[in-house]
């Protein structure tokens, strides 16, 4: 018996993926102050691309949603859906500058940005305070576990 042909192989692992997917129960919405689903967190190998911003100074002294008070000074940022404590590298793809921050907070909320990062941060990759850069993200520690009682 012949093996079965690349095409065959192809449209086989197509159709698998299609039926483990219709399975799939639907994925609650995310909330904007809560960490997201298991099968929602990024992997440490999982890359995004985007705009990144600073944030604005007249947060400064509020709470995030993470609950920490954010300061201009820490290296931390703002993203959509990766959970609180997970460490990024962000490189400026312009000119190769990285930082690594910690996300406690949500946002962007601007079309095409993928994070927004304090003023610390954003001057490690050459970005000024009311400015944009394209980035790539890297996921290079995981949220830690929470601990229960």
């Amino acid at each position: 018996m012949a093996p079965p042909s690349r095409t065959f192989a192809v449209l086989l692992g197509i159709a698998i993926s299609a039926i483990s997917f219709a399975q799939m129960p639907p994925a609650a919405p995310p909330s904007s102050t809560t960490q997201p689903a298991a099968a929602e967190a990024a992997k440490p190998s999982d890359n995004m691309t985007g705009l990144a911003a600073v944030y604005s100074d007249k947060l400064a002294g509020h709470k995030t949603a993470s609950g920490e008070v954010f300061s201009q000074k820490r290296l931390t940022a703002a993203h959509p859906s990766l959970p609180f404590g997970t460490k990024v590298k962000v490189t400026n793809t312009k000119n190769n500058k990285t930082v690594e921050v910690k996300i406690n907070d949500r946002g962007p909320k601007q079309a095409g940005r993928v994070i927004d990062m304090s003023s610390a941060a954003a001057a490690k990759i050459g970005l000024g305070k009311h400015s944009t850069a394209p980035v790539q993200l890297e996921v290079v520690a995981e949220a830690p576990a929470k601990r229960t009682k």
